[in-house]
């Protein structure tokens, strides 16, 4: 199977949530593909390396950590995202990182969807490697 690259006005097209619900599997796969290249653990540390990077605080922390970075078109998608109704917030969360959980889902969503890889990459590295104090 080929990777098919929708163009920006077909994902454009979509709602926040679709490209959340897609962008959530994104991120995911990139926290653990970064995790299992960092060297062998048991599959226990390695769930708890990835927990500590997929979860509504850290992504929301992530919107911080990018948000200078982002463009215009960028920044619209994660409004998207944040902003899309019929998102149910788990007790277990903050209904505002949550929120900004779901837009930087969104983002990544959109950009994989579109083959921005470069992009994508990118604001990734930078998330992945910021410090939460």
């Amino acid at each position: 199977m080929t990777r098919e690259i929708i163009s920006i006005a077909r994902a454009r097209a979509m709602s926040g949530l679709e490209l959340a619900f897609f962008g959530d599997a994104v991120y995911e796969v990139l926290v653990r593909e970064r995790i299992v290249k960092s060297g062998a653990a048991s599959v226990s540390a390695l769930h708890k390396k990835a927990v500590l990077k997929v979860n509504a605080g850290f992504q929301s922390f992530a919107y911080d950590v990018i948000s200078d970075m982002l463009s215009d078109e960028e920044t619209e998608i994660f409004k998207r995202g944040r902003n899309a109704s019929g998102n149910n917030v788990p007790r277990s969360s903050n209904p505002a990182d949550y929120r900004r959980a779901t837009g930087i889902e969104a983002l990544f969503g959109f950009l994989y969807l579109t083959g921005q890889d470069e992009r994508m990459y990118e604001l990734f590295d930078k998330i992945y490697n910021a410090e939460r104090t």
